[in-house]
């Protein structure tokens, strides 16, 4: 594989990043490393989405200005991805100039082109979506359904987008290319959507919305926030209108943009639409992702339950995230919603970090030392089933990445050390050793630690520091490609000593957890 691109979508900045905002950076980054092991080039995208009527309204109210606002919550999302290990490639902010200059190119390309066009309308308006609503998208109660408030009658000349001319082809290719959208079921949804799509405003009065990218050759108005925040994913690779780079030629198309499932409208429809008027191929795939709830209820600043990610981390006196990285990407299947609480969060990765894959390294080891003084020797390295069982789940692994199953790719990754650890306890290389049957005692210890090579590079997509340190105490290249993997890892000769054996993952609940750190 030459290269892998995936983006998330780009914060808003009128707040600070919450556990909903950390989940979907945490998936995208779980994808972008797995397929760091299987591309030559791995690209994550990430940002903030910086201009719109909340950003003016919440930095007048707060006696600030708009780019000021801007500047101070950007850094608080990048503090958050750099405490949850994000490795993103690029952080994009709509407030860059270079973003700038290109969204106004690329409006005026389609206004030259005819699919942009002036017409006065009169609409209702939801600041909350940042985007006109139609009658039918209400509540019975005329209210936006996604922020439950009345939108407000908005008369205003602004610039359209002719998104009718591109319905039929958008229909289409989603009817053509069923993995398109992930999950599956979600194309109907947005097939529904299609059917009544009209044409859709793509900027606003300068008079009602100031903060916004200006359009070339008319001073009265601003670039609408849909073709200003979705260009990011070309601008920030590259994309001019007539002087694309070699960077955005290697990277583009994209492989997948991770977006949550509110705005999967925008994405499957908007963005497709505006690519086609630009003549440039489609994503990939867009995987829609579902929802996190806090204790099986809805987020919410009202109820008081909007969690940071940063404090579960502050809570358990975590040193690295990697237990939050896995307990998060692994929280719900494909394209449902998912659930956070301490309870759970603090059993998951006790039972799967703790007990089963830590103890499982931190006891063979051990029992190396102890029975050969860390020496792996020739006559140990056997074949074995639990070997092919291996090889089996990174292929598994694999087709699940591919079908953006995170949770589930997770779940082969645990089988695969319950698997090993059955092993152990079918074998029990103790009773050998008392038995005198060393050979076979050192051949169970050296399988064993064979199989925990190939599970620190499956799990270093979730745990990458949990992961380094199961390698670097197994003497094993961590950067080896998924492909290039086999069973036979471990060199014969000295492997360890008991000083260099280190917990990978202590308990969260434990007296000794993290002591190294205060």
């Amino acid at each position: 594989m030459e290269k892998y691109y995936c983006t998330t979508a780009i914060d808003y900045v009128n707040g600070a990043p919450h556990i909903g905002h950390a989940y979907e950076k945490i998936l995208t980054d779980v994808i972008n490393r797995h397929y760091s092991q299987r591309a030559d080039l791995a690209f994550m995208l990430t940002g903030t989405d910086e201009h719109g009527i909340k950003i003016q309204k919440t930095s007048a109210a707060n006696g600030m200005t708009p780019k000021e606002l801007c500047d101070m919550n950007a850094q608080k999302f990048k503090d958050a991805w750099k405490a949850l290990d994000i490795n993103y490639t690029r952080f994009i902010r709509t407030t860059d100039v270079q973003h700038e200059c290109v969204v106004q190119n690329i409006f005026k390309k389609l206004v030259d082109k005819g699919d942009i066009y002036k017409h006065s309308y009169t609409g209702l308006y939801c600041s909350g979506c940042e985007c006109f609503l139609n009658e039918k998208d209400l509540t019975e109660d005329g209210l936006c359904p996604d922020h439950l408030k009345k939108p407000e009658v908005v008369e205003e000349e602004n610039y359209f987008f002719k998104l009718t001319k591109y319905k039929d082809a958008i229909i289409k290719h989603i009817k053509t290319n069923p993995d398109f959208i992930v999950p599956a079921f979600r194309a109907n949804e947005v097939l529904n959507q299609l059917e009544d799509i009209q044409d859709i405003s793509v900027s606003r009065a300068k008079s009602n919305v100031s903060w916004g990218v200006g359009v070339l050759d008319d001073s009265e108005q601003v670039i609408y926030v849909w073709i200003d925040a979705l260009s990011n994913y070309i601008t920030a690779i590259g994309y001019d209108i007539d002087n694309q780079t070699d960077e955005f030629k290697k990277l583009w198309p994209v492989d997948v943009h991770v977006i949550g499932k509110d705005i999967l409208k925008f994405h499957s429809i908007y963005w497709i639409a505006i690519l086609m008027a630009l003549e440039l191929p489609l994503p990939k795939h867009i995987f829609a992702h579902g929802w996190i709830t806090i204790d099986e209820t809805k987020m919410s600043k009202s109820l008081g339950n909007v969690v940071s990610p940063t404090s579960v981390l502050e809570n358990f006196n975590l040193e690295y995230p990697d237990a939050f990285r896995y307990y998060m990407a692994s929280a719900a299947p494909c394209g449902k919603d998912g659930n956070y609480s301490d309870d759970d969060f603090k059993e998951k990765v006790n039972a799967h970090l703790a007990n089963s894959m830590g103890n499982l390294l931190n006891r063979t080891l051990s029992m190396l030392v102890k029975y050969f003084d860390g020496e792996v020797r020739p006559e140990f390295k056997k074949d074995s089933p639990l070997f092919a069982s291996s090889l089996e789940t990174i292929k598994a692994v694999k087709h699940h990445f591919d079908y953006f199953e995170i949770q589930e790719a997770a779940q082969k990754i645990m089988e695969l050390v319950d698997s090993a650890n059955k092993y152990v306890t079918d074998n029990a290389p103790w009773t050998l050793a008392k038995e005198g049957k060393m050979e076979e005692c050192g051949t169970v210890l050296a399988t064993v630690l064979e199989v925990m090579c190939i599970i620190s590079s499956l799990i270093y997509p979730y745990c990458p520091n949990i992961a380094e340190s199961m390698a670097k105490q197994l003497s094993y290249d961590i950067t080896t490609k998924l492909d290039n993997i086999t069973c036979d890892n471990i060199k014969s000769g000295k492997l360890i000593s008991k000083e260099d054996i280190k917990p990978v993952f202590l308990r969260v609940d434990s007296e000794f957890a993290d002591k190294s750190k205060k």
